[in-house]
């Protein structure tokens, strides 16, 4: 039988995989890593730490199933895609701690960019908005405000990569600096059109371009790797996807108009749009969904920047619950929200704000709140920001959604899947396969290896369907609710 090895390499965690050709999960294993917050605003991960993590999750799932090992026909990544790793050419070991895309360093740069007139060109030549969501504005204040990493990238030393990139390095021993589409188009440095790099984008940023790695179509191959001598054979690696992309791929959206939300740390939606880069002034951006044999396929895509993440912090900075799987029980156990609602603006407000200085906050505390009611406004501010997204993104689009499928860790959550069905008035199809972003990329390893000759042969996944339930009126009511309550924030 041939099995696909995936790595999914997280914001939360480093996660190996073993796909059989149908899609099933045979064994799995993970390994968390911290989140290092410097300063308010700032987030970053040690990368040297992700790196190790990847070899230890690998060979522990490689040797767990050794009759399997002579089966695997390649190792496919799928990625956070903006978090970026600046590493010695050399050694492949990171100069410095990884800048995780969460994090907002870059919003002085982006302020500048925009008051001097740049937003309209970005726009046209990428896609996407200035912000420091993306890594070119975070890029360029480690030019200027770091001279060591300055000098390194100025003299060749230095490589910038997404997570990718920087492991297909360290597992090539240096053989391959590459990245795919997917991750290149997230970067605020690469043209949509011309599915390049921009010399125009890297001038505008300071970014030197001979440090970024090639791009290659998500069903190329991108070297081989001896997982840092664990094999005795080189093991191909085929199929490299952004875990946004990957998703929706998984989840066969290859028709124009279909759509995906991932419920993860954050949350990305995106609506298949065909073979042309259309531009939308809504406030949705633009990304490459796939490059397959060198044919692009693009998607609108709105971000959510909390919507596990919220979770998260309910569990680790409030101390509210000792895991996610408690959040259903609480939020049942109240008939409705108490008039409380959680705007999660942590980070600021992305589609369809955009208003990076927005802070977070509950609103409409009374003395009968209770814990249940902010835990029930946490999973309720997932809905409300997915119907924002998906009303922005279907009006750009010109297309009425009836239904959009579900993926991602928050997906056996039933409660909230019935909220978000109820509050967007769609059908939602949540995966009964959890890890659609490795499968995603597992699946665009089979297409480059051969196993599977068009993404037609692909096997469909089975789902579980929530369709809106007859509460149109209440919804309606409770979601203005949650617009005061932006308003508040804005």
């Amino acid at each position: 039988m041939t099995t696909i090895l995936a790595l999914d390499q997280s914001t939360s965690a480093t996660k190996a995989l073993l796909f059989d050709p149908a899609g099933q999960v045979l064994d799995q294993e993970s390994r968390p890593h911290e989140q290092h917050y410097p300063q308010p605003g700032w987030v970053e991960h040690d990368a040297e730490a992700i790196y190790q993590n990847t070899l230890t999750v690998l060979t522990t799932l490689l040797a767990r199933n050794a009759v399997l090992r002579d089966s695997v026909a390649c190792l496919s990544i799928t990625n956070q895609r903006e978090t970026i790793v600046v590493f010695d050419r050399v050694t492949g070991r990171p100069l410095r701690p990884a800048i995780v895309w969460q994090c907002r360093r870059g919003e002085s740069v982006c302020q500048r960019l925009s008051d001097a007139g740049h937003d309209t060109r970005v726009h046209e030549l990428t896609g996407l908005r200035i912000d420091t969501y993306f890594p070119a504005s975070k890029i360029t204040w480690l030019l200027e405000n770091e001279p060591d990493i300055k000098a390194a990238l100025d003299e060749g030393r230095a490589l910038i990569g997404t997570i990718d990139a920087y492991l297909i390095y360290r597992l090539t021993g240096g053989a391959v600096f590459a990245t795919d589409a997917t991750n290149a188009s997230r970067t605020l440095l690469y043209d949509l059109h011309r599915l390049a790099w921009s010399d125009e984008l890297c001038s505008l940023f300071g970014v030197p371009p001979k440090a970024l790695p090639e791009v290659r179509d998500c069903n190329a191959r991108f070297g081989t790797t001896t997982l840092a001598g664990a094999l005795d054979t080189p093991l191909p690696i085929c199929g490299v996807m952004g875990d946004s992309q990957a998703a929706l791929f998984a989840e066969h959206c290859f028709s124009v108009g279909s759509a995906k939300v991932t419920f993860g740390t954050g949350s990305s939606v995106l609506v298949n749009i065909g073979d042309q880069p259309t531009l939308s002034q809504a406030g949705v951006v633009t990304a490459v969904a796939w490059l397959l044999n060198g044919k692009a396929t693009y998607a609108f895509e709105g971000i959510i920047n909390f919507t596990g993440a919220t979770i998260a912090w309910l569990r680790d900075q409030l101390r509210l619950i000792d895991s996610p799987q408690e959040t259903q029980a609480l939020a049942l156990a109240v008939p409705d929200n108490g008039g409380v609602y959680l705007v999660p603006a942590f980070v600021g407000l992305s589609a369809p704000h955009w208003q990076p200085n927005a802070r977070a906050a509950i609103v409409g505390l009374t003395p009968a709140a209770t814990r249940a009611h902010v835990v029930r406004a946490a999973l309720e501010s997932i809905a409300y920001q997915v119907r924002d997204v998906i009303e922005l993104m279907s009006s750009a689009a010109g297309i009425r959604l009836q239904e959009i499928h579900g993926d991602g860790g928050m997906v056996g959550n039933t409660f909230l899947m019935q909220f978000v069905a109820d509050v967007c008035r769609l059908v939602v199809r949540a995966s009964e396969v959890p890890e659609l972003s490795a499968l995603g990329a597992a699946q665009a390893g089979m297409l480059g290896m051969g196993i599977y000759q068009d993404v037609d042969a692909l096997e469909a996944l089975p789902t579980v369907s929530y369709a809106p339930s007859d509460t149109a009126q209440q919804i309606e009511i409770w979601y203005q609710g949650w617009r005061a309550a932006v308003q508040r924030v804005l």
